[in-house]
């Protein structure tokens, strides 16, 4: 009898542990998961905060190449205006001394 009493609780305590142990890997899986979704949380929120940093950094980038492509526009023009009344007055010049000859060759 006393054998049977002790093989069963032997077998008590082994299921016992065994329950415990099963029970403590539980709790490990359950905190790594906590754990898990925290880090996943935190970069989350990271990267949407990056992301709005570039998003505003790069409409102001933007901007200002919008502005400097307005002001190289406006000078160019600009330029191009100066030249092209430049040639416009070098040409009527040009015109009115060669109907000045051609009248001149005409009499």
């Amino acid at each position: 009898m006393k054998s049977k009493l002790a093989a069963i609780l032997a077998a008590a305590v082994l299921s016992s542990g065994t329950l415990l142990f099963a029970q403590d890997v539980v709790h490990d899986v359950d905190k790594a998961a906590k754990d898990t979704a925290h880090a996943t949380d935190k970069a989350a929120k990271d990267t949407g905060h990056a992301t709005k940093v570039a998003a505003k950094d790069t409409a102001k980038g933007t901007e200002k190449a919008a502005d400097k492509t307005a002001d190289a526009t406006k000078t160019a023009a600009t330029k191009t205006g100066h030249a092209t009344k430049t040639a416009a007055k070098a040409t009527a010049n040009g015109t009115e001394k060669a109907a000045d000859k051609t009248a001149d060759a005409v009499k």
